[in-house]
């Protein structure tokens, strides 16, 4: 829809036009998208049946909100969407610095003007895209930030007296009349910050130095807070709280097709990459698996919460592994492997909040038992369980493949080395072959060395063979039998 053709009061009177609240047009086009079976928070993904609903309810009942919960749960992301439930234009007295509704002025500047000027008061037109505000809550944020202060320059400058409301500087609430306002990280604002937020919640209006000043602004507030901020930083004092009409609980994916989507649409470095890139499902799975064994790791801080920024970077770094070799290499395809994992490294460690016992290893130490971890959970879903004792009676699926490393055999994988050189490397241990063969038989032939590689990763996280690190690659070997036969 294009701006609206209209220029003054007068005309905005006969095209019949009605003034609605900011509340009262975000409710209004949630209903008609609920009629129409229209989702409104296209992109919000594992919320269907839990956020988005009490978001839905909370606008429906004209609420303010606080999107409470851990980082990286598209707290942000969803105040944003919401942007798109507003009506496309609205009207404003032009030149008004607060967005003056031309049939509910509230600063002087539009009364004046509109006394002056009656149905000939021009009219300006405000797109949704710009009624946004946003601002990151800081220690060093103050009430003029926010609310606004007497400006000396305009006094002096239009020599009015203090006591004229024209010498007043609004802030960026004010500022932000008729639109959608979100205070990110909200504990960290100052107590004395919040309390000057009260009557702006409650009332609507505001105050500023002392001045008799009443104007009913019409914003609607979304609040986000992290629960580890009532505790390490700060807390929402409780009588603001009270002002706030519905908390909401965000949270983390909790199955990994969810992720994977999540982290597929906000990836940014899925196409456009020099070299074309196959990834198979089954890295995709591992490396959301990454996450979900961070948030239940002994040394990771459970608290802090493991964002779901960390997928979607490693993710990004996944790719970006593979299209080095395969430049490296000259290439102009290639597949991700599963040795390529440790490039993902430096996104876990600056990612993950550590517990003291986590420092103590090491973040990369950490970053690799995670990784580990993952392997051996998403390796049951295709191969036998590996048993630490087994029975004579017990099938042992993995005796042949440990026995070819005991007589002395060794698997380098390197990291630049080229395709064929990998995949050869791999098809030469006769073992492996057939346990892929017999496991997954149908794989498709892309997919067969990334299994081949997580027999081999699973093997050595219970146990069972040796994974060495060295400067360019990974060795495989069983330890235990050069030892043996070296007594």
């Amino acid at each position: 829809m294009t701006k609206p053709d209209i220029h003054t009061l007068g005309e905005l009177k006969k095209a019949g036009y009605g003034p609605k609240s900011i509340k009262e047009e975000l409710r209004l086009n949630l209903v008609k998208n609920i009629k129409a079976g229209k989702s409104s928070f296209d992109g919000i993904y594992g919320y269907e049946n839990t956020v988005i609903p009490q978001i839905e309810r909370a606008i429906l009942s004209k609420h303010n909100m606080n999107l409470l919960g851990l980082r990286g749960q598209a707290k942000t992301k969803i105040a944003r969407l919401m942007v798109d439930l507003l009506d496309e234009w609205i009207p404003i007295v032009k030149g008004s610095e607060v967005n003056d509704d031309p049939f509910e002025p509230i600063s002087y500047f539009a009364k004046s003007l509109m006394e002056e000027k009656g149905e000939d008061t021009p009219i300006d037109w405000l797109h949704r895209s710009e009624r946004f505000a946003e601002k990151l809550a800081t220690p060093d944020v103050s009430v003029a930030d926010l609310i606004g202060d007497i400006d000396p320059i305009k006094a002096a400058n239009q020599k009015l007296s203090y006591s004229d409301e024209r010498i007043l500087h609004f802030g960026m609430i004010p500022r932000a009349n008729r639109c959608l306002f979100v205070i990110n990280e909200l504990p960290d604002l100052q107590a004395r910050i919040q309390v000057a937020l009260f009557n702006i919640l409650q009332e609507g209006d505001i105050q500023i130095r002392g001045f008799k000043l009443r104007m009913p602004l019409d914003i609607h507030f979304v609040f986000t807070a992290n629960p580890e901020d009532y505790t390490n930083r700060g807390s929402i004092v409780t009588p603001l709280k009270d002002r706030i009409g519905s908390q909401i609980l965000t949270h983390y994916p909790k199955d990994l097709e969810t992720a994977k989507t999540i982290t597929a649409s906000e990836a940014r470095n899925i196409s456009g990459t020099e070299v074309d890139i196959y990834v198979p499902e089954v890295a995709k799975d591992i490396l959301e698996q990454i996450g979900f064994e961070a948030r239940n790791n002994e040394y990771v801080d459970a608290n802090s919460g493991v964002s779901a920024r960390l997928s979607i970077s490693a993710f990004e770094n996944l790719m970006s592994t593979a299209e080095r070799r395969a430049l490296a290499t000259g290439l102009t395809s290639t597949q991700v492997r599963l040795s390529d994992f440790n490039g993902i490294t430096p996104a876990l460690v600056g990612k993950i909040e550590l517990m003291y016992e986590g420092e103590q290893a090491g973040a990369d130490r950490v970053a690799g038992m995670l990784i580990d971890n993952a392997v051996k959970s998403i390796f049951s879903r295709y191969f036998p369980e590996i048993k630490k004792l087994e029975k004579e009676s017990d099938e042992k699926p993995y005796d042949e493949l440990i026995s070819w490393f005991y007589e002395g055999n060794e698997l380098e994988i390197l990291d630049n080395s080229a395709d064929e050189q990998y995949k050869s490397g791999l098809s030469a241990v006769g073992p492996l072959v057939k346990l892929i063969n017999k496991y997954e038989p149908n794989a498709d032939e892309r997919d067969r060395f990334i299994f081949m590689e997580m027999v081999l990763w699973a093997l050595t996280a219970h146990k069972k063979l040796n994974k060495s690190r060295f400067t360019s690659g990974y060795t495989f070997k069983d330890s235990l039998g050069n030892v043996l036969r070296g007594l």
